[in-house]
């Protein structure tokens, strides 16, 4: 036989013969007893300070053995507002939330009082198994936006306490669920991922391979966004597979983790290094890695476009300071181009780059980790176009690819993009080169590569996956944490 016990702050805000009741101060002084049948408490007491006596009516639970809502970890996972959710829902669902935007309503053991609202109320206990939560809704195009909240029982409309009173009766005498106990892990890694990106890093099938990954290595994997991930400090490390700037949350959030002593990839160095070509091409020249002639422009007066076309010719290629995925690259094919294009850039950014222009069929993408050729890919163009992505195309966005083993790409490949590579760092990169009779000319280093299922793991499978959790674990032992 199971006990429920019904642990309160003011024991007169319950008047139900149904129901065990118990102030907290009698929690704390008359148990546990002796000869006590099972308990399992539920604490309905205000959480909200730490070390008030909701959150040691927990503690001591917790300590006593007694089954017990909320936990600890819910307790402060609430009060240091980690309650962010995001929701693909529906579309009736979100049908009903787009017409009550800002909805606010309360949650009973996960039970909602309109049953529209029983969706998220489920979603929610979930993740958050508390007796009473509260739940605001925002809604936006990818779904619902739901910030979860504590509340105690004193402070329910009398309305809303009528509904939880007799949620909880119903809950005294039937068996809680019990949540599948999960494996134990050694290691929690965020992995920062954008639901509603275009073109992300790794698609939702490499992204689940990430997680499994970690698994098999006592590392659980945390998909989270930039919303959800405070505070940092409940994680070991920081997996960056959302696009990378550098005025962005990436960025400030590869900065807070590194504070942290957190293993990070890629690290705040690493994205300042690779966001900004001015910096790469600079560094490619004094480090003599092997790249096209480049040029950076500070303005566009006569004497400089006579030098441009005196040492490049038409075509060119006009490149602004930062960009990924071929975005913010432009060829013009003439004087009037160059004046246009190079013009607007420098509208923008203090300086531009410019580079002599070198068509091949494919490019070469060489993954790089810690300093060692993960894998390797040939990206080719995109059809009727001069880079393997085309951004006015919906149709042929980008062109075909290969994936091959590290040790069949042409030695002067490897070495020019292992060079590079040591330019920016020790982190994860994909250093993109070209290759024309048998030289090698790096383009730029990547700092967050992408990786789908099915296109740069294509050779690898999922080692590819693995080889990358293998490094996290690497960073994690070294710091001992």
């Amino acid at each position: 036989m199971v006990m429920t016990l019904f642990v309160v702050d003011d024991e007169t805000l319950i008047s139900s013969a149904e129901l065990s009741v118990t102030s907290f101060k009698s929690y704390l002084n008359e148990y546990p007893k002796l000869g006590e049948p099972a308990i399992r408490v539920v604490n309905l007491c205000d959480t909200e300070r730490y070390l008030s006596g909701g959150y040691y009516c927990s503690l001591l639970a917790e300590a006593r053995q007694h089954q017990v809502l909320p936990t600890l970890k819910v307790i402060n996972s609430l009060r240091e507002n980690q309650g962010n959710l995001w929701l693909p829902l529906a579309e009736r669902a979100r049908h009903y939330f787009a017409d009550n935007p800002c909805e606010d309503f309360v949650v009973c053991m996960g039970q909602a009082q309109q049953p529209q609202q029983q969706t998220i109320a489920t979603e929610v206990f979930g993740h958050y198994p508390a007796p009473l939560l509260t739940v605001n809704i925002t809604v936006d195009n990818a779904g619902v936006r739901v910030k979860i909240g504590r509340i105690s029982l004193a402070e329910l409309s009398e309305d809303q306490r009528s509904f939880a009173l007799a949620v909880l009766a119903e809950h005294a005498n039937k068996g809680w669920n019990k949540r599948r106990k999960s494996k134990k892990y050694r290691w929690d890694l965020a992995m920062l991922v954008d639901p509603d990106e275009a073109v992300g890093p790794s698609n939702a099938n490499a992204l689940k391979r990430f997680v499994k990954a970690g698994e098999k290595l006592g590392i659980q994997v945390h998909p989270v966004t930039a919303q959800d991930i405070n505070p940092l400090s409940q994680f070991d490390g920081l997996f960056i597979r959302e696009t990378t700037a550098i005025d962005h949350h990436t960025y400030r959030l590869a900065c807070a983790a590194e504070a942290q002593d957190m293993a990070v990839i890629d690290d705040p160095t690493s994205i300042l290094r690779c966001c900004n070509k001015v910096f790469l091409h600079d560094a490619f020249n004094y480090r003599q890695v092997p790249s096209l002639k480049t040029l950076i422009i500070a303005a566009l007066d006569d004497a400089t476009v006579a030098q441009l076309e005196a040492d490049f010719g038409y075509p060119m290629v006009i490149k602004m300071p930062e960009g990924s995925f071929s975005r913010g690259v432009r060829k013009v094919q003439n004087r009037a181009d160059l004046i246009d294009v190079a013009g607007e850039m420098l509208q923008g950014s203090a300086l531009v780059l410019v580079q002599e222009y070198l068509f091949t069929e494919y490019d070469w993408r060489i993954g790089v980790l810690n300093g060692r050729a993960l894998y390797a890919c040939r990206y080719y163009m995109a059809r009727n176009h001069w880079q393997i992505y085309n951004h006015g195309s919906k149709r042929f966005f980008s062109g075909g690819f290969d994936a091959l083993p590290t040790f069949e790409v042409p030695r002067k490949v490897l070495d020019a993009a292992l060079k590079a590579a040591a330019v920016v760092g020790d982190g994860l990169y994909g250093i993109d080169i070209k290759e024309v009779n048998g030289k090698a000319y790096v383009l730029e280093v990547n700092d967050n590569p992408s990786i789908d299922q099915g296109v740069e793991d294509k050779y690898l499978g999922k080692e590819l996956y693995m080889q990358i959790m293998a490094e996290f674990l690497r960073r994690f032992e070294l710091r001992g944490h």
